[in-house]
Formats: structure tokens, sequence, C-alpha cells
């Protein structure tokens, strides 16, 4: 798997933020360091060369999350541009 990111608040709309190190397609799907889908990338916003995403979570297990690294499954790294 390869980490993708850092999440980093939860929004008062209930979205995760995170700190994504490359590019993410929308609609990407972010696990968390055990391999559970943690949620699904719904945009990035910010400036491109340090861009961030919101991501809609898919698990309760939310506040746990905030602070750790996100990653994707290699086989889905077509929704991933490095640079």
């Amino acid at each position: 798997m390869d980490e993708v990111g850092t999440v980093i608040h939860l929004a008062k709309s209930g979205r995760l933020i995170i700190k994504v190190d490359r590019f993410i397609k929308p609609g990407t799907i972010l696990l968390d360091s055990k391999g559970r889908k943690l949620a699904k990338v719904t945009e990035l916003i910010g400036p491109v060369k340090s861009p961030y995403a919101t991501a809609i979570p898919l698990t309760k297990r939310i506040e746990g999350a905030i602070g750790t690294r996100v990653k994707i499954f290699p086989e889905l790294k077509k929704g991933v541009r490095d640079g």
C-alpha cells in the first residue's frame, strides 16, 4: 500500500481534511494503517504544489484517525499522480 497523506482535521461538515503528498483523483478510497477503508476523496483544495483533500468518512472511527497516515492500494494507483 502506498501512503498518500495525513489526516489533519475533522471539519464541522463531518468531512476529513487530509494533507496529501500528491494528486489524488476524487472518488479514490483511502485506507487506514491497517488497510481498512477510512474515507472517500470528494475534492482537492488549496494550492497545486501543496494540496489538501476533503473526504467523506466511511467509518465511525474517525476521531482516532486524526494525525495518522492514509494509504491507497497499489492497483488503485492510477488515481494518483506523483509530483
